[in-house]
């Protein structure tokens, strides 16, 4: 039973409403209600306490936390082990370009040997992905950064990813082979969401050469941008892999940006405590991460 409770309190604590708690693990309000108390009683402490609209946790609710998700390792682990099966679920966390551009070969590919396995794709930025990892929520991290290293986690580059500044085929930039950061002098730009590393990159650069742009635009969504470069609202920097489908229609220009800083790379990224179970390993050897094993 306190496994329930557990189960119960982290879902509480992911979403810090009871509301969103009962739909997900399909209980009634009450229920989870009485669970969390049943747990305060067992620990006596409080554990959440109500800000607004949201359940927030206490100091004590962060500490049991850490050991909810060690819990909850464990008995997945304990599962896998003595049940010899590859089933349940991978949740793998990423960016929007990567999920969109990068990943579907993979899945496919996976989905053959691997058919019962469900597999959850989390969209976040880099440091969400990073964090995510670290704390068990995700399986999996497939990041888009300069070469990233962490003490608890293990990394692997998969690939590079050239980024391009991109531009209307009208654009007095469109004729170069090459951008470096003095052509941005003034452009207009349109940007992608704070939080992404690329975009960071940029406005790092532009500030460390003294170069003035204007901030046409921010979007979250990529089709957004690409369509407002389209329209000749902008120039965005982008992965090329984002914008192969534009180039081959003639709808935009896509010019490499050359910096030292802007060298980038598709990452694979896990916890090293991590359990690796079969299916789990399965993902790994298709990403091409086949030396990676349980120690």
């Amino acid at each position: 039973m306190e496994m329930t409770y557990l189960r119960t309190f982290r879902e509480v604590a992911k979403w810090g409403s009871f509301t969103r708690a009962a739909e997900t693990l399909g209980y009634a309000q009450s229920s989870i209600t009485a669970q969390i108390q049943k747990l305060e009683e067992s620990y006596g402490v409080v554990l959440l306490e109500r800000f607004g609209r949201s359940m927030k946790l206490t100091m004590a609710g962060e500490a049991l936390l850490q050991y909810a998700n060690d819990i909850h390792r464990l008995h997945e682990e304990s599962k896998e082990v003595v049940s010899k099966q590859s089933k349940g679920t991978l949740t793998i966390g990423t960016i929007e370009t990567l999920a969109a551009f990068y990943l579907p070969p993979y899945l496919q590919a996976y989905r053959r040997d691997y058919p019962d396995v469900n597999i959850v794709i989390q969209p976040g930025n880099e440091p969400f992905i990073i964090e995510s990892v670290k704390e068990g929520v995700l399986d999996i991290g497939i990041i888009l950064d300069p070469p990233f290293t962490d003490p608890e986690l293990e990394s692997r580059i998969l690939r590079e990813e050239p980024l391009v500044i991109i531009v209307s085929p009208d654009h007095k930039l469109a004729g170069q082979n090459e951008v470096h950061v003095e052509d941005l002098q003034n452009e207009s730009l349109i940007l992608t969401e704070d939080g992404c590393t690329y975009r960071a990159m940029l406005l790092k650069v532009l500030k460390g050469h003294q170069v003035s742009y204007n901030l046409s635009y921010e979007f979250g969504n990529l089709e957004a941008i690409k369509q407002c470069v389209i329209y000749g609202l902008g120039i965005a920097l982008l992965p090329r892999i984002a914008v192969a489908e534009e180039m081959r229609k003639g709808q935009i220009v896509a010019i490499p940006f050359v910096h030292p800083a802007c060298k980038f790379y598709t990452q694979l990224i896990i916890a090293k405590k991590k359990w690796k179970s079969k299916a789990y390993l399965g993902f790994l050897e298709v990403l091409g991460g086949a030396n990676y094993r349980n120690d």
